[in-house]
């Protein structure tokens, strides 16, 4: 009703016959988003090494979501049949969630394409093989032998008493307190780090198309163009030295100026960016001779 009235008044001004639209709707500016907080490297090791004697549970969980990049849902969700620890794969069937912060449930992946096989590397495969133990929980159609892997006798583990219990070892270990949901984002972070290309890890989040994997880790494409231009620079020196003496040029190393941006720096940079590009407001007032 209100906005029909809205919309009527609105035309009723461009005519020209009211002054005002009373019936406007009052936009409430959106506060600034505050800086997202991210783990380095040795963030996430010193978290771990607390975690796996205060609470190794916690511990195990993060090291599968770091070494992974798999949602927190889908970790809870994940049951003994679907990770193969022989081989190093796990199958992606369920993902939980919890309806109103209270009752649990297993649902689809986030995606079509997030159902699908992960890699599990060394760490993520030891801390399943720590929680494979059988209980009693069961999904949706279940079959004989499913249980979950993360669980507390038996039943489900509580998106929010991960949260709370994660908070607490990151105020006990000293490291700055993110959110569960950050550690995917951190796991990009390193895999970027290491010189694993976007397209490699943006199929390795599982994301349904590579510009969701831009769009979303935006700032690690700062380091990825740097690259790109320095080898397109060594082509062309290449076809010079070719030229002037038959032989390709050395690939001269990084100036040590110049270092490699980690994906922190690179976010630091975006975001310094965008605040200086920001239009400034200028003075209007009129002077007079």
């Amino acid at each position: 009703m209100l906005c029909t009235l809205s919309s009527a008044l609105g035309d009723a001004v461009r005519a020209g016959r009211l002054r005002h639209n009373v019936g406007r709707p009052l936009v409430i500016r959106r506060p600034r988003r505050a800086d997202r907080v991210e783990w380095t490297v040795d963030h996430a090791a010193t978290f771990l090494r607390h975690a796996h004697g205060a609470d190794p549970l916690i511990a195990d969980l993060t090291g599968l979501l770091i070494g992974s990049g798999i949602r927190k849902g889908e970790a809870l969700a994940l049951h003994e049949d679907d990770a193969y620890l022989d081989k190093r794969f796990m199958y992606i069937r369920w993902t939980l969630s919890a309806i109103d912060n209270n009752e649990l449930v297993l649902t689809e992946p986030k995606t079509r394409s997030s159902r699908s096989w992960v890699a599990l590397p060394d760490r993520a495969t030891a801390a399943i093989a720590h929680r494979l133990a059988p209980n009693t929980f069961r999904g949706p159609n279940p079959t004989p032998g499913h249980g979950l892997v993360f669980h507390r006798h038996g039943r489900p583990l509580h998106p929010s008493y991960i949260l709370r219990r994660f908070h607490r070892l990151c105020r006990e270990a000293g490291v700055p307190i993110i959110g569960v949901r950050d550690l995917r984002h951190l796991a990009c972070a390193l895999a970027v780090d290491e010189h694993v290309p976007l397209p490699i890890v943006s199929k390795t989040l599982r994301h349904s198309t590579f510009s969701t994997t831009v769009d979303v880790y935006h700032y690690l494409t700062i380091q990825a163009v740097r690259e790109a231009v320095d080898a397109i620079n060594h082509a062309l020196d290449n076809a010079d030295h070719t030229a002037l003496y038959g032989h390709h040029a050395t690939r001269i190393p990084r100036s040590p100026h110049t270092p490699r941006l980690t994906t922190r720096q690179a976010q630091k940079a975006t975001q310094r960016r965008q605040k200086s590009t920001k239009p400034t407001r200028r003075d209007h007032t009129a002077t007079t001779g």
